[in-house]
């Protein structure tokens, strides 16, 4: 053999072993990005030399062989797969293809745009408008009888209206992130595996042997799909098809949008990559369809896919890598975050190294131990997580990794407080606390110190000039500018910069201090309430619990705080140096939003998030993260988030332009409000 038809044939095995374990176990071996790779690879050497291809080939082939454990249904017509595209120019010379077959300008062709949900392909039978059966994928001809698990699915109509004839209505069984997460924490409350991402948990849920099981979950199914050959529904559309499903009381994809000419249809693929966050469930990336029915009859299929639709996939968020070692961290208030040190690995468009474990209990549950081949997540902006180890019976692991005892930076002791899953160093003066402590004292959020980063605090630790954070507004340009790399200037700044700190506010200074538990607005409610810092002292731990917006364990958390020696002296040391320690009053300004809840979402022009939402409260008005009935109206500016417009639209409550966020603060209302189906609000 030679060396291709070799590579082709192993490509081929390992293909269909992760299709297995994918399609028929739910238990992916691999994340989805390693698993294209394969198959792109494989499809390259066989398009170098056709002689490679076999029937059999996952390149000509859909999904895998169902379970026996299942009745077999086979579907009325093929369940075929999607092509990918990765990247804007893939997508491009796709349309372009579409475009020469139809003989049609690219910039005619209108396109039907939704978003690619990671879940389990299903399709539902119909018999005269009443649900008969349905069926997984399975190989695309043959799929797994789930019908009785199907029929606990809330978003599954039994019925749809008197049709005549048959009807199958495909799409998928997912869960959205809020019953993913609620799942997980059932599974833990009764010490059973939890899930590790909601497509494997959908997968799971459905093919349950027991339909109690299913009904207990969360399930939603999202159609995109029929097979109707009698033509039952009357429409020739894309867009027409998803408006008919949702009459008939099918969830659809709210986000899809027809529109016309392919540079429309590249930019609005690129929404869903931008706002892939902002959804309810998860997408991987877009499906972009000819909208036209009778167009894609002239374009056809090939034995797997349509030619008039392609998946553009978005940057992976989960890949695989070696892990090289795991160390642990120490945080501001001590506690100790064990991270993985890993071959380097670009997920989600960045280079990633380094990874969170969270605890103990977190590296005993997944048991990656240095020396596996891991899966890491990087989701958005959020910190790389390891999922777990991708386990090759035939080589030999390493020993478990044990949790240290004492800390690596200072080496007191590492102990668990109370029922917490955490692991703490308890000693006071440990230099990595210090270090975390005054980055965290420094940052945007907080006293907003420019120019006293991380890498800054270290030398002013190790040159011994600051021990403590009010130690900060001793600092003198003299001594500063003998650190290595601070020359006169920069100095100066430094220490205008923390002058410039006295003066921040009451709110801003208590998550500066880090009080366990209390962030930005808890720290508002509180120096509203109180207005001083010596009042806040003073506070009985039942007025601490009254105040709207703080609760038990933060009143708990914020009573002990203030009362520690250590607290009481440095509190007096930083108005010793002359901080405030006061919220300035707002009687000053109109209160024009008084006992009203304003949502802002996305950016709104000249205010940053923090600088808008400390606005409505200037103004008697309350910025909570979430939009309820109660809310008085959702500020929407450039690139806002889908979930919140879509739960004000669901409620009713009134959409305002960012550019009348200035005039709202002044009078309370808006001009006018943005239409519920306005497309400019996305």
């Amino acid at each position: 053999m030679s060396d291709s038809a070799e590579r082709a044939a192993w490509l081929r095995s390992q293909i269909a072993a992760h299709n297995e374990a994918y399609f028929v176990r739910d238990t992916p071996l691999i994340p989805d990005a390693d698993y294209d790779e394969l198959v792109r690879e494989l499809r390259d050497l066989e398009q170098q030399d056709p002689s490679l291809v076999e029937p059999t080939s996952p390149s000509q082939t859909v999904g895998a062989a169902p379970d026996s454990a299942f009745r077999s249904i086979t579907h009325s017509e093929a369940m075929l797969s999607l092509d990918n595209v990765f990247d804007e120019s893939e997508l491009r010379a796709w349309a372009e293809r579409v475009s020469r077959a139809l003989d049609l300008d690219p910039a005619d062709i209108a396109f039907a745009v939704e978003p690619k949900i990671d879940g389990l392909a299903l399709s539902i039978h119909y018999e005269s408008g009443q649900l008969a059966w349905a069926a997984t994928r399975g190989d695309g001809r043959t799929g797994e009888d789930v019908s009785a698990n199907v029929r606990t699915v809330a978003s599954v109509p039994a019925s749809i209206g008197a049709l005549s004839g048959a009807l199958d209505v495909r799409g998928e069984v997912f869960l959205t992130k809020a019953a993913f997460l609620e799942l997980n924490r059932v599974q833990r409350e009764r010490a059973e595996r939890e899930f590790a991402n909601p497509r494997n948990a959908a997968a799971g849920s459905l093919r349950q042997k027991n339909a109690a099981v299913t009904a207990e979950r969360a399930l939603s199914f999202l159609a995109y799909q029929v097979v109707d050959r009698s033509n039952a529904l009357g429409v020739m559309s894309q867009g027409a098809l998803l408006a008919a499903l949702a009459e008939r009381g099918f969830l659809v994809a709210e986000d899809a949008r027809v529109v016309v000419g392919v540079d429309a249809m590249v930019e609005r693929s690129s929404w869903f990559e931008v706002h892939r966050h902002d959804l309810a469930f998860d997408v991987d990336g877009a499906v972009i369809k000819v909208d036209d029915f009778a167009l894609r009859s002239r374009l056809g299929s090939t034995s797997r896919a349509p030619r008039w639709a392609i998946a553009r996939k978005f940057p992976p968020e989960e890949r695989t890598t070696r892990l090289l070692a795991i160390e642990v961290s120490i945080g501001r208030t001590g506690r100790a975050t064990p991270f993985a040190v890993l071959e380097p690995v670009v997920v989600a468009g960045s280079t990633v190294s380094l990874a969170t474990l969270h605890n103990a209990d977190q590296v005993a549950l997944k048991d990656v131990r240095p020396g596996d081949v891991v899966v890491v997540r990087k989701a958005g902006d959020v910190i790389p997580e390891v999922v777990g180890a991708v386990i090759d019976p035939t080589v030999e692991r390493g020993e478990p990794w044990t949790f240290p005892s004492v800390c690596p930076e200072c080496g007191g002791p590492l102990v668990r407080l109370g029922d917490e899953r955490d692991s703490y160093c308890v000693n006071p003066t440990c230099p990595a606390q210090l270090l975390q402590q005054i980055a965290h004292f420094a940052s945007r959020g907080a006293l907003d110190i420019e120019g006293l980063g991380e890498q800054r605090a270290a030398q002013l630790i190790e040159a011994g000039l600051v021990a403590d954070v009010a130690d900060l507004f001793d600092l003198d340009v003299a001594a500063l500018e003998q650190l290595e790399g601070m020359g006169a200037v920069s100095a100066a700044a430094l220490v205008g910069a923390i002058k410039r700190a006295k003066v921040q506010p009451l709110s801003r200074l208590l998550v500066a201090i880090g009080i366990r538990h209390v962030g930005p607005v808890a720290a508002r409610a509180l120096a509203t309430w109180f207005t001083s810092y010596a009042a806040l002292v003073e506070a009985p731990l039942s007025e601490l619990e009254a105040i709207d917006g703080v609760g038990p364990v933060i009143a708990a958390s914020v009573f002990q705080f203030v009362r520690s020696p250590e607290v009481i002296e440095r509190m007096a040391r930083l108005a010793d140096a002359g901080l405030t320690l006061i919220e300035p009053s707002i009687g000053s300004l109109d209160q024009t939003l008084a006992g009203r809840a304003v949502v802002v979402t996305g950016s709104v022009p000249g205010f940053t998030r923090e600088a808008a939402e400390a606005a409505i409260v200037a103004r008697g008005g309350t910025s909570p993260g979430t939009v309820s009935a109660k809310t008085y109206c959702v500020v929407v500016g450039d690139a806002p988030g889908t979930s919140k417009l879509t739960k004000a639209r669901t409620l009713g409550v009134p959409l305002v332009s960012g550019d009348e966020f200035e005039a709202l603060l002044v009078s309370g209302t808006w001009r006018t409000t943005i239409a519920r189906d306005e497309e400019t609000v996305l």
